[in-house]
């Protein structure tokens, strides 16, 4: 996720403090990975050296001065962009999954075993994903499909790799 052009979407919606940015980000995208306050303020650093963002006010208060960041039109047409981009789909062909099931072959440990472990740490995964979208909104509800959409696509992989081992065993030790 690009940090910086979701702070700047946030702050399409009008001028923003570092604080109310972080509060924003973490309650629509962070549940997982909330932000550290040192990102936001670094992030919007940069994006003000880049001119994607302006200081629209300095208001004193109880610690240092509060800035209220705006975004500007080089901002707005920055996330346009952006947003226009297509994400470039992670085929995964250098996957961790794989490479551990090979390495059990080679060295003769039970790769079977590794798989059946796996298996079970995507089951309770995928649990523990269904009670929290049963009991979020409808975006934690999309963000949770996400993941078990993805987490659904390993299993089946699990599964193929498990019926292909001793194929894959013998090709491996070839």
């Amino acid at each position: 996720m690009s940090i910086s052009h979701t702070l700047l979407g946030l702050l399409e919606g009008g001028p923003r403090h570092g604080y109310d940015l972080k509060r924003a980000f973490d309650r629509r995208f962070g549940n997982d990975r909330p932000l550290h306050y040192g990102q936001v303020y670094s992030t919007m650093s940069r994006l003000l050296k880049n001119g994607l963002v302006e200081v629209d006010g300095i208001e004193a208060g109880e610690g240092p001065e509060r800035k209220r960041y705006a975004i500007t039109e080089a901002g707005i047409t920055d996330v346009a962009q952006w947003l226009a981009r297509p994400e470039k789909p992670e085929p995964y062909l250098q996957s961790t999954l794989y490479t551990k099931v090979v390495l059990a072959l080679l060295s003769g440990r039970d790769a079977a075993a590794l798989l059946d472990t796996q298996r079970a740490e995507h089951l309770r995964l995928m649990r523990e994903l269904t009670r929290r979208k049963s009991g979020g909104d409808l975006a934690d509800q999309l963000i949770c499909d996400h993941a078990l959409f993805h987490l659904e696509a390993d299993l089946r992989w699990l599964e193929l790799t498990a019926a292909r081992l001793d194929r894959l065993a013998s090709e491996v030790r070839a």
